[in-house]
C-alpha cells in the first residue's frame, strides 16, 4: 500500500515588484563535548553520537597506526558500517589537493546525507576533514575525535574549518560545527613532549585572555601535564574546553573580528607562513606570538612588567619559544612583517592585535605599527 504525505501551501505573490525580497536562514548549533579518561567511555560516547549511521573515518597515517585503526575495529565490532582512509601526517597535508582527494574518496563510499564523518587526529586532520565535511553533499554531520592536546583544547571546538594556501594559513575555509566532540585524554600518552608543549600554548592563551584559574592550573600542574597524567590532562581539557565554548558562544561565526581568542595568532600565523607550514608547530608559533603581543602591550603601558614576566615565564617553563633564538626554525623579522602586510590586505587593511592588560582582560588594537612589531619580534626577555 502506498502512503502519501500531503503538503499544501498557497503563497501570494508580492504586489509591488520594487519591494526587496528578504531571504531568511537562522540556525542555532549546539553540540556536546565529552572528555573521557578511558577508551570504553570514549567508544560508548561515539556509538551514542553515531546512532547506528554509516561512518566514514578519516585520519592521518601516524594516528591510523596509533589509534584510529583500533577505533575503527571497535566501532565495526559494535555493528557499525565503517569505511576508513588516511592522509599523510603533517601541516603539508592541509591543502586543497588533499581535500579534493578526500572528496573523491567519499564519493566512492556508500555515505548518505544523514551518515557521519569521523575526524580522528590532530589539528591538521580536524581542520581539513571539517572543511571536507562542510563541502560534501552541502554539509555532512561530523564528529571530532581529537588525539593531540592542541586539538582537544582548541582545534576540535568551534567549527572553524579550513585548509592552507601559499598566501596565508587557513585562507580557504568555512564555519561548520561538529555534531559532537569526543576527547579521550588517554591518547595524549602517545604524544611527544614537544607536541604536549604545543598544546599547552593554546591552553595558556585561554588562561591569559579569560581565565586566571586555568592559567594557575597550568602553573601548578605543568609537570603532570607534560607527563600526560590522565587526571591532570582531564582537568585541563575539561577546563580549557569550557572556556573556549563560552567565548565562542558570544560570536560563533566571527561577525565581530575583535576576538580575544586571536591572542598570539596574528604574529603566529605569519610565523607559520614564513617558515613554510611545518618546521614551527602551531602552538610554538602562537606562544611566540603571545610573547610578542604581551611585549607590545607592556611597551604601550597597558600591561605591567610583573604580569609580562609571569606570562613569558610560564611559556618558558613549559618549553615554549618566546624569542627568535628559541624558535625551532630561523625567522627573518622583515619577512614576517611583510607577511603581516599580506594578512592586512586580506583583512580589509587592518591588523587587529589582541593585547593583554592583565590575566583575564584584553584590549584590541588596530594601530600597531610595523616598528612596534619588529621591536617585539627581536626583543629579548628583560
Amino acid at each position: 500500500m502506498t502512503t502519501y504525505v500531503r503538503v499544501s501551501e498557497r503563497l501570494d505573490l508580492p504586489t509591488d515588484p520594487d519591494d526587496p525580497i528578504i531571504g531568511a536562514a537562522t540556525r542555532h548549533d549546539t553540540y556536546p563535548v565529552h572528555v573521557c579518561q578511558d577508551e570504553a567511555a570514549a567508544v560508548h560516547r561515539l556509538r551514542t553520537e553515531i546512532d547506528g549511521r554509516r561512518v566514514a573515518l578519516i585520519t592521518d597515517d601516524t594516528v591510523a597506526a596509533l589509534h584510529a585503526d583500533r577505533l575503527a575495529g571497535l566501532l565495526a565490532a559494535a555493528g557499525l558500517d565503517v569505511a576508513s582512509t588516511s592522509i599523510p601526517a603533517g601541516e603539508a597535508s592541509k591543502t586543497l589537493p588533499t581535500a579534493a582527494a578526500l572528496l573523491d574518496w567519499l564519493a566512492g563510499t556508500r555515505l548518505a546525507r544523514r551518515d557521519v564523518i569521523l575526524a580522528v587526529g590532530g589539528g591538521v586532520v580536524i581542520d581539513t576533514v571539517g572543511w571536507v565535511a562542510s563541502a560534501y553533499m552541502r554539509g555532512l554531520p561530523y564528529v571530532n575525535v581529537p588525539t593531540t592536546l592542541l586539538a582537544q583544547v582548541d582545534a576540535a571546538l568551534g567549527g572553524k574549518v579550513a585548509v592552507d594556501h601559499a598566501t596565508a594559513k587557513n585562507l580557504i575555509g568555512a564555519f561548520h560545527q561538529p555534531k559532537a566532540v569526543v576527547s579521550h585524554v588517554g591518547y595524549l600518552a602517545t604524544l611527544s613532549e614537544r607536541e604536549l608543549r604545543a598544546g599547552l600554548a593554546e591552553a595558556i592563551k585561554k588562561g591569559v585572555i579569560a581565565s586566571p584559574a586555568l592559567f594557575e592550573l597550568i602553573e601548578t600542574r605543568h609537570r603532570e601535564l607534560l607527563a600526560a597524567d590522565p587526571a591532570a590532562s582531564a582537568a585541563l581539557v575539561h577546563g580549557a574546553s569550557a572556556v573556549k565554548c563560552r567565548l565562542i558562544a558570544k560570536d560563533p561565526y566571527e561577525n565581530d573580528l575583535r576576538r580575544p581568542l586571536n591572542f598570539g595568532h596574528t604574529i603566529g600565523h605569519a610565523v607559520e607562513t614564513v617558515t613554510g607550514y611545518g618546521p614551527v608547530l602551531h602552538g610554538e608559533a602562537v606562544a611566540f606570538g603571545m610573547a610578542c603581543a604581551a611585549r607590545i602591550a607592556e611597551l604601550r603601558g597597558l600591561l605591567d612588567p610583573a604580569t609580562l614576566r609571569r606570562i613569558t615565564a610560564l611559556l618558558v617553563t613549559v618549553g615554549l619559544p618566546v624569542t627568535l633564538r628559541a624558535l625551532p626554525a630561523s625567522l627573518d623579522p622583515a619577512a614576517t612583517v611583510a607577511a603581516l602586510g599580506q594578512i592586512r590586505k586580506i583583512r580589509d587593511g587592518r591588523l587587529r592585535f589582541v593585547l593583554p592588560v592583565g590575566l583575564g582582560e584584553t584590549v584590541i588594537a588596530d594601530d600597531v605599527s610595523d616598528a612596534e612589531i619588529h621591536a617585539a619580534l627581536t626583543a629579548e626577555p628583560r
